[in-house]
């Protein structure tokens, strides 16, 4: 017995996964763009009440360590250390959580390990 399959069955399906090539596309460029948009922003984090100030471009690079005179002192080197890594840790953070943010508004909040 022969089963009969109607001849344009598969030409919906094909059309449904064009189009699921379509927007899986898109999404690719638009990700690539907000990525290369992130690297080129600065971001900047204090500490200390503004005695240490960091900026870090998107790629996670600093640019600029600013220190006010005052939070200088050569007998509490640990202090300085301690609020250079807290600025530090807080511009990482903040490309981070930008770039998790942002990256959910193209994906629909769906996690894509890998890209980001």
């Amino acid at each position: 017995m022969k089963a009969r399959i109607p001849k344009n069955i598969n030409a919906g399906s094909q059309n449904n996964v064009n189009q699921m090539i379509k927007q899986a596309q898109k999404m690719q460029d638009e990700i690539t763009a907000l990525q290369e948009d992130i690297e080129n922003r600065e971001f900047t984090a204090t500490a200390g009440g503004g005695a240490v100030e960091v900026v870090m471009t998107g790629k996670k690079s600093i640019k600029s360590l600013s220190l006010k005179p005052e939070v200088v002192d050569p007998d509490d080197i640990e202090m300085l250390q301690d609020l250079i890594i807290s600025a530090v840790n807080e511009a990482v953070d903040s490309i981070e959580s930008t770039t998790e943010s942002e990256m959910s508004k193209i994906t629909g909040g769906v996690s894509l390990p890998g890209l980001f």
